[in-house]
């Protein structure tokens, strides 16, 4: 019998940029009496890591541009607030009132090039930005873990991100460090003996959506999240996941 187990320590602290967020993840692990397990996996909410890290504007300090003031006015956006999103974005992609799909400087693409209000704290008027390189954020949080716990684990920084045919957002992997980003079955025989000639499995976006239920979208306060019975042997970048753009069908 297979099982994969799941937590959520709570009560998190409230995290502010220049806070030790490697030392809060041990402490709430330790109080939820949770001691990590060679080949656990921690999941950690970027905007947690976007706060810790100081990648957070205030929009009382942008002074909109020409360009973002046209594209707010046709998503009926703040100005400042599409200026902040220009700025995070290589370009784009669609708008509509009240959205702006971009492809973030990083490659990913989604709402708002990943520009957000919700669960920052810091003021009305502060936005969070994805972390400037998620992946070196999520090997910096898995050597600190290594060192507090003595144990070798890998550490997934997660996002929402919706999909451009199904409702609803779910986790992604924008930064990862320890784990095997995805699994190739190419070459591989199924169940009937039929030689799988396509099959790439995203494990880390997996496990991103995994850990995405129980860190919530609201007023959870849980942007931990231990996973436990998953096989993930090898380490890459969630950066990897990204498809480039001569291979992707609808950019």
């Amino acid at each position: 019998m297979k099982a994969v187990l799941a937590w959520a320590p709570e009560p998190f602290p409230e995290i502010r940029p220049g806070d030790d967020l490697v030392g809060a993840i041990v402490a709430a692990l330790r109080e939820a009496g949770l001691a990590p397990q060679p080949g656990d996996i921690v999941v950690v909410a970027h905007k947690v890591v976007s706060k810790a890290e100081g990648s957070v504007v205030d929009l009382g300090d942008v002074v909109p541009t020409a360009e973002a003031l046209a594209l707010a006015d046709e998503a009926r956006k703040d100005p400042r607030l599409v200026e902040v999103i220009l700025r995070e974005s290589r370009a784009v992609r669609r708008v509509r009132p009240g959205l702006i799909i971009a492809e973030h400087r990083l490659g990913f693409v989604c709402a708002n090039a990943g520009v957000d209000h919700s669960n920052v704290g810091l003021g009305d008027d502060v936005v969070a930005l994805l972390p400037r390189d998620p992946d070196a954020s999520a090997a910096r949080i898995q050597a600190g873990l290594r060192q507090a716990f003595g144990v070798d684990l890998a550490v997934i920084v997660n996002d929402s991100h919706g999909r451009p045919f199904r409702q609803g957002t779910i986790g992604a992997a924008i930064g990862a460090a320890g784990l095997r980003v995805v699994r190739s079955y190419i070459g591989e025989e199924d169940r009937y003996g039929y030689v799988l000639r396509v099959s790439v499995e995203a494990v880390a976006d997996e496990c991103a959506a995994l850990a995405n239920l129980l860190q919530g979208q609201a007023a959870e306060g849980t942007p931990v999240v231990l996973i436990r019975g998953l096989d993930h042997p090898g380490s890459a970048k969630a950066a990897d996941l990204v498809r480039p753009e001569e291979e992707d069908l609808f950019r």
